[in-house]
């Protein structure tokens, strides 16, 4: 039997600068991603390629270990993705983004499937595997890529809405073409995948609803241990729904959808550590991928990985969407774009491991070419989008930016101190605080400009870049928020123009 060695001090401290360095690398590569257009999943995949077998000699070949960490990952930038997404947005977009995440993931699935068979000459149970896994949207694509593009509301809506629901049938169905045995009828599959969506729904509702009431009428003793609830109760929303035999990845999304609009204390600081943890799983997601892959052997997947790609691009993705909207007024532009706009990334790759595990015969072959799908496709869809938009005449222009506002609770004293920072686009710039029109209850104390501080007079006019500090009790605390955000999207006419604050 062999022995295994323990894990040194010395052993341990290689390890953290290896990793330290490799976070290092690729946070500079961020940078290098955002002015060359080149999207940041292939620098960091190409990262693990460096120093995997083909690269530096790093030999990586545990398939089971990257699925446990890829649905680790995947779990994360789920709960931040839900957590940075506005409801105001996306609640117009659910009927579309709910038909495009299972009547349309039926149609891709079915379409691509076909071409992996007839193409590639795949056996049937193979092809319907690659059609599951290319057929689900990556949530971390989405979101890094339409924030940056000035889309209507409605299409941003469904697009991230349809990359957080999509995960859980795909899944579903991966699994299900990947067991031993003969698949299941398609009547039991659909049975399967309504039950856990439904449990996985409920679940994440419940424990959203229960999170988000907690937070805001529990003081916890210190502003940094907010956020560490925050993504532990999104975790709990995962495991609730898995081990409910439920979609845990609908659940962790759902619940942090709630989470993130529930106007709970201290967002910012929530919002900015779950998406530095989000970076994290993103980059070492990529980079497991990356190891886990070995070069040499793809050179006879390209063509096959090509073949298929187009097939899902040109063919199955487009007429996914048509079907999907044929009961919803979309225009053919919205429907071009929501059709170039079906995101690759990790999610496939992690997903095609599931087949490897279950020894699925050809399943290494699946992962290859699923592999050089998702690197050939986005270089191609990724920084092409923007372009398309503009062409489509769907940018929109952007919007007065929102107030950052932080809100800490005063237990003893049943209020709350609401800090506000007021952007350079604000339409609060201006404003005088007597003009802010605050409920009752509810007042500015003290402003910050140019780093002096002084208390306001009802006369004293607001500007770019100054800090306030709004003291509300707790019955006008939400209606005092709601106001300020009115003011900064509307300026001081919002109530008449019909500038909502919510």
């Amino acid at each position: 039997m062999r022995k295994v060695r323990p894990l040194t001090v010395h052993h341990l401290n290689e390890l953290l600068l290896i990793c330290s360095l490799v976070l290092l690398v690729a946070v500079v590569a961020v940078r290098v991603s955002t002015r060359s257009g080149l999207p940041t999943l292939l620098i960091y995949l190409g990262i693990g390629v460096a120093i995997g077998q083909d690269g530096i000699g790093v030999v990586f070949q545990d398939a089971e270990l990257t699925q446990v960490l890829g649905y680790a990952a995947l779990v994360v930038i789920l709960a931040e993705g839900g957590l940075g997404t506005k409801w105001r947005e996306i609640k117009p977009a659910l009927p579309l983004a709910a038909v495009l995440s299972t009547v349309g993931v039926a149609v891709s699935v079915g379409v691509t499937a076909a071409a992996a068979h007839y193409l590639v000459r795949l056996d049937w149970r193979q092809a319907l595997i690659i059609g599951a896994v290319v057929s689900s949207t990556d949530a971390a694509a989405v979101f890094s890529v339409l924030r940056k593009v000035p889309l209507p509301t409605r299409l941003t809506g469904t697009l991230e809405a349809e990359s957080g629901f999509n995960d859980a049938p795909v899944v579903i169905l991966v699994v299900a073409f990947s067991a031993q045995g003969p698949i299941d009828s398609w009547y039991v599959l659909l049975g399967e995948i309504a039950m856990e969506l439904a449990i996985g729904a409920v679940v994440g509702l419940a424990i959203g609803w229960l999170g988000a009431y907690g937070l805001r009428h529990v003081a916890l003793p210190a502003s940094g241990l907010y956020p560490i609830a925050v993504m532990a109760i999104a975790v709990i929303a995962y495991a609730g729904g898995a081990l409910a035999h439920g979609s845990g990845f609908l659940a962790v999304y759902l619940a942090s959808l709630i989470l993130g609009n529930a106007k709970l204390p201290h967002w910012p600081a929530t919002r900015g550590f779950a998406e530095g943890l989000g970076w994290i799983a993103q980059i070492g997601m990529f980079v497991l991928l990356g190891l886990l892959v070995t070069p040499h052997e793809l050179g006879d997947d390209i063509w096959p990985a090509i073949g298929v790609g187009l097939a899902l691009t040109a063919v199955a993705r487009p007429a996914s969407v048509l079907v999907s909207t044929l009961p919803f007024p979309v225009s053919w532009r919205e429907r071009t774009l929501l059709s170039w706009a079906g995101l690759r990334g990790a999610v496939p790759i992690v997903l095609a491991t599931i087949p490897v595990v279950s020894n699925v015969p050809e399943s290494r072959r699946v992962f290859n070419i699923v592999f050089v799908l998702v690197i050939v496709y986005t270089l191609v869809q990724g920084p092409t989008l923007p372009w398309l938009a503009r062409r489509l005449r769907l940018g929109e222009e952007e919007a007065a930016a929102d107030l950052g506002i932080e809100s800490a609770p005063l237990e003893r004293l049943r209020g709350h101190l609401l800090s506000v920072s007021i952007p350079k686009d604000s339409k609060m710039h201006g404003v005088e605080v007597g003009e802010l029109r605050l409920p009752t209850g509810a007042a500015v104390t003290l402003v910050v400009r140019d780093g002096k501080s002084f208390v306001p007079q009802p006369s004293t006019a607001l500007r770019r870049g100054d800090e306030l500090l709004v003291v509300a009790t707790d019955p006008v605390r939400d209606a005092a928020e709601e106001r300020l955000r009115a003011v900064g999207r509307g300026g001081k006419l919002a109530g008449w123009l019909g500038t909502s604050g919510r």
